[in-house]
């Protein structure tokens, strides 16, 4: 799909329709790629790049929103095979493009050997030389199309969004959560957050959400899945959301339980929100495409809470 010199890539991760890579198209045949999957989807990725009419040495820049694997995964095999571009990335995540070893280590503790090789297998370095650290208000310049990184903390410390003022559009990777297309229907998106380990923060999340509305967007793209409109409606919903996760939360703390609890209050959360929606068989339909995304924003709200009562 292209639209506006933008092309969507769908990375093949998990699933189709789950995660979105996107080519950026700038004056004379140059382009940037904004996030890039994991490391088993890089030639996917490549393939889409020369389908979209782009050299691969007309990619002058890729720029990870920040350095989760679904992300930035496949930075270092992508970098390798587009000789002059530079890897844009928030200065909290550059050293772990630089040395993954840790981000391995991590991936491979949490999704075991075998979920490892499927997924995640091949991540390589990035050379230091080709990295770029890109502050809040840092301008990418793609051939006179100015993209600028605003940073976005929330998800993650080490996020930053992209503001494409050619298009007033955002590319907001995991900033303003999830909206898979299978939920559209008469009353549009259907959006939720995503709080996935290991730096959830609510308030830092709720003022990245309102940051994006504020720029008055024509579009947000995100990672999980694709573009959405009515930015103001979904981000309203958003913040409401992100409260009452956290309330969630809190309201398990201090039981055994604690893990179960949050996931069967999220599931209901996210059921009442689907009907609200107008989403039919919405029990069986959250359960079939967010049951994933549920148990991973358990966990990041678990370790909120832990973070929390070290903080104390």
């Amino acid at each position: 799909m292209a639209n506006d010199r933008i092309t969507l890539i769908d990375t093949g991760y998990i699933r189709p329709g789950l995660c979105a890579a996107w080519l950026v198209h700038g004056e004379g045949g140059r382009a940037a790629l904004v996030d890039c999957g994991t490391a088993t989807c890089a030639q996917r990725v490549l393939d889409a790049i020369e389908a979209a009419g782009v050299a691969r040495e007309a990619v002058d820049w890729l720029l990870v929103t920040h350095v989760h694997l679904d992300h930035a995964g496949g930075a270092g095999p992508l970098m390798r095979a587009l000789p002059n571009a530079r890897l844009v990335v928030h200065p909290r995540g550059a050293q772990h493009m630089v040395d993954p070893a840790r981000l391995i280590a991590s991936a491979r503790l949490v999704y075991g050997e075998a979920m490892f090789a499927r997924d995640h297998a091949g991540m390589l370095p990035v050379d230091a030389a080709r990295v770029v650290i890109a502050e809040d208000g840092h301008v990418v310049d793609l051939a006179g199309r100015p993209l600028l990184c605003a940073d976005t903390p929330g998800h993650a410390l080490h996020h930053y969004s992209v503001w494409d003022a050619a298009t007033r559009g955002w590319f907001a990777g995991d900033a303003f959560g999830l909206s898979y297309r299978e939920f559209d229907n008469r009353n549009g998106a259907f959006a939720v957050p995503t709080t996935s380990p290991v730096q959830f923060d609510p308030e830092q999340m709720k003022a990245s959400i309102r940051r994006l509305v504020a720029a008055d967007p024509a579009a947000i793209h995100i990672a999980h899945y694709a573009t959405v409109t009515e930015c103001a409606r979904l981000g309203d919903k958003l913040v409401v959301l992100v409260d009452r996760m956290a309330a969630i939360a809190r309201a398990a703390d201090g039981h055994a339980d604690r893990h179960a609890r949050v996931v069967e209050g999220l599931a209901a959360l996210y059921v009442e929100h689907a009907r609200a929606h107008g989403i039919a068989d919405a029990d069986t339909r959250v359960a079939a495409v967010l049951g994933g995304d549920i148990e991973i924003n358990a966990q990041g709200l678990g370790a909120w809470l832990d973070r929390l009562a070290r903080q104390a």
